[in-house]
């Protein structure tokens, strides 16, 4: 059985939260329960509870978190930049489940809602992750058209309509991390394994057909941590907020390396 000791100073309940209460005259009141930390204290961390007033606040829960900055807690930190689920800045951990602050509506959770960090990463600050291993992890697989021939001389590199197509989805990954951090494999090998959106990218380059380089991408792949590590849990599926299915991505790799041996 795998044993899972959490590193030191990270037990969040062994500290008292601070509590932010609503103002008087507040209508309908929502509870979110915030953790906090900042490495560079030398504290463990918390969860603060803050009061929303949702009559006086946008619909979603990025809405809430911008309101509590704004006016009851300025110190506390996030991501977040366009608000319309295409950057994949403000992912995290809502009620459970990885998503984006900015596509999850308040009504959604019942009950207080509870936001963490996204999960097994290390916190830069409160709600930030440290996402340096996992942009490495994209980079490994060189994201970028790779080609030998010149290109035409007069156009561009053209392809069908349906080659277009095999690429469409695959393409329309923001990088949120949210299917990466839900993985349990990527969990314990987060140095080897390569995980969900690094080889959805992957898959992304090897199905391409104005690109040359699918031998050296797959020899890259084939790996017992880099590829299958992947245990087919599917918890990345579960995640995408962009309805991507990371999972059949890694599942169409596998099935090409096959091919290619037989």
């Amino acid at each position: 059985m795998a044993d899972f000791t959490l590193p030191a100073n990270s037990r969040y309940n062994e500290v008292p939260g601070r509590e932010f209460p609503a103002a008087a005259g507040a209508g309908r009141i929502k509870k979110f329960k915030i953790y906090r930390f900042d490495p560079d204290s030398g504290q463990k961390p918390r969860v603060d509870r803050y009061e929303v007033d949702t009559d006086r606040c946008g619909p979603m829960v990025l809405d809430a978190l911008i309101k509590i900055k704004s006016e009851l807690d300025p110190t506390l930190t996030f991501r977040r930049s366009c608000r319309e689920g295409i950057c994949g800045s403000c992912a995290m951990n809502i009620d459970g489940k990885n998503t984006l602050a900015c596509t999850k509506s308040i009504t959604e959770v019942k009950g207080d809602v509870n936001i963490f960090p996204l999960p097994h990463m290390p916190v830069v600050k409160d709600l930030v992750p440290d996402l340096t291993n996992f942009y490495a992890q994209y980079a490994a697989v060189q994201p970028w058209l790779q080609t030998r021939t010149p290109a035409p001389p007069d156009s561009e590199r053209l392809q069908s309509k349906e080659d277009q197509e095999k690429i469409d989805r695959p393409s329309a990954c923001i990088l949120c991390a949210c299917c990466s951090t839900s993985c349990p494999s990527y969990w314990w090998n987060p140095e080897r394994y390569l995980g969900p959106a690094a080889l959805m990218a992957a898959y992304r380059w090897i199905i391409d057909s104005r690109d040359e380089a699918t031998g050296e991408r797959l020899d890259f792949i084939e790996d017992s941590f880099r590829l299958y590590r992947c245990h087919t849990i599917m918890n990345c599926v579960e995640a995408c907020p962009k309805d991507l299915a990371p999972g059949k991505a890694i599942a169409e790799i596998k099935k090409l390396l096959v091919s290619r041996t037989v």
